[in-house]
């Protein structure tokens, strides 16, 4: 079947995301409100920021959703000595035929997890932003389109400054979301442990297809949002520019991020409307990584997340 003829509805793309959220869960425990903002992301046609500490599934999670939904799985493990060659790919020579031939990277795949994405240097994670952004890579002068859906999982650890090189303010803008990947809790941890302990190893089944995939961002587009929703967004997101406590505030990007994910979530809940539930829902990882709190603040103990939920407290809800 061919892209263009696939349609899907609303109830489909609520239908489809129960199945691959159910067959996910089948070898992760809990994080289903961090797979499920995954999937939002997915359906927006964003990139997602994973921080958490080692051992919390950051990378299990990545692979079990690629696998549910039949999309094609790259990792990029960042070291200090990774190259953007490496991750974008290279012109080889071939000696029998006597031609230059594209050695694709890794990027070229539906879902990349970008692991340790902070231990890089500058120059290779800056490799990652005509991808992210445009969609498509050059290399010496040839450009090469990337495969639909695409999206970048990027992990980064939270604790670990030796060694690491902190993102710049422009490609961290470029991720939808700052997902805070946390511990299990104690009875999650103990289900984890059970499971580990059976002798067979459970497998995701396949679910969807990029195909599919790409049909439900389209029906995404089409769900509704009424005009005072905007002037919500819009309040939101100006309000972090005038906020005392805050040195840099949210750019238009952000303001767009919050729209189009509003409607992924209203799709993934089976609504062809937004309501406010679905913007006060994601301000929080939608804006976590795009504010920078003053010194005073920070010094004050002052988490971006208290400011946050200020906000969403301060600016009027429409009814």
């Amino acid at each position: 079947m061919e892209e263009k003829s696939l349609e899907i509805s609303i109830r489909d793309v609520r239908s489809i995301v129960q199945k691959v959220l159910s067959e996910v869960s089948k070898v992760i425990v809990g994080k289903l409100d961090i797979l499920q903002n995954i999937f939002i992301a997915l359906l927006a046609d964003g990139h997602v920021l994973l921080e958490g500490v080692p051992g919390v599934a950051k990378t299990a999670m990545a692979k079990a959703f690629s696998d549910a939904l039949g999309c094609e799985f790259k990792r990029i493990q960042f070291t200090p000595d990774l190259l953007p060659a490496d991750i974008v790919g290279t012109n080889v020579y071939d000696q029998k035929s006597g031609r230059f031939y594209l050695r694709k990277g890794p990027i070229f795949a539906n879902i990349v997890l970008a692991d340790e994405i902070n231990r890089a240097p500058p120059k290779t994670q800056s490799a990652l932003l005509e991808c992210m952004q445009e969609r498509q890579v050059t290399i010496e002068g040839e450009t090469y389109y990337l495969p639909k859906p695409f999206m970048v999982l990027a992990t980064q650890n939270p604790i670990e400054l030796e060694g690491t090189y902190p993102l710049p303010e422009a490609q961290v803008d470029r991720f939808f979301f700052k997902l805070l990947v946390d511990y299990p809790n104690p009875e999650e941890e103990l289900e984890i442990l059970k499971r580990k302990n059976e002798p067979e190893e459970v497998t995701v089944e396949k679910i969807t297809s990029p195909q599919i995939v790409v049909a439900m961002q389209e029906a995404v587009k089409k769900v509704y949002v009424d005009e005072s929703l905007f002037e919500y967004i819009k309040n939101i997101v100006l309000k972090t520019r005038n906020h005392p406590q805050i040195l840099l505030g949210a750019s238009t990007r952000a303001s767009i991020v919050l729209l189009c994910a509003a409607k992924a979530r209203a799709a993934i809940l089976g609504r062809d409307f937004v309501i406010p539930d679905d913007i006060k829902s994601l301000v929080f990882p939608v804006l976590n990584h795009r504010i920078i709190l003053k010194p005073e603040a920070e010094l004050e103990g002052i988490s971006p997340e208290r400011i946050i939920n200020e906000i969403i407290e301060e600016v009027e809800v429409p009814t």
